[in-house]
């Protein structure tokens, strides 16, 4: 459970080092909505075999965690974040 706990908040940070602040935050209802789906591409990952490469803070199976990312984001990166995953998952697919 620690281990966990301590790899949520790496991720955190790590989420939060990698993405640099530009322009204003993610507002919270777009944020919920932007966690939401990134858990069920998380999800999506981990139940298609092809697709099990998927690592790193991108797919933590943890929906707080990506909604605490949003917020601190500029809508028009956490929407390139969602690209990046929604390309991956087209390329592991074989679509």
């Amino acid at each position: 459970m620690l281990t966990k706990i301590i790899g949520a908040g790496v991720a955190v940070a790590a989420l939060t080092v990698l993405t640099a602040f530009s322009g204003q935050a993610a507002p919270p209802d777009f944020c919920r909505e932007y966690a939401t789906a990134a858990i069920n591409q998380v999800h999506a990952a981990l139940a298609n075999p092809g697709c099990a490469s998927a690592r790193g803070p991108r797919w933590i199976e943890n929906e707080h965690i990506h909604f605490k990312w949003c917020l601190t984001q500029s809508i028009p990166m956490v929407e390139s974040e969602h690209g990046a995953r929604t390309a991956y998952l087209r390329a592991c697919r074989g679509m």
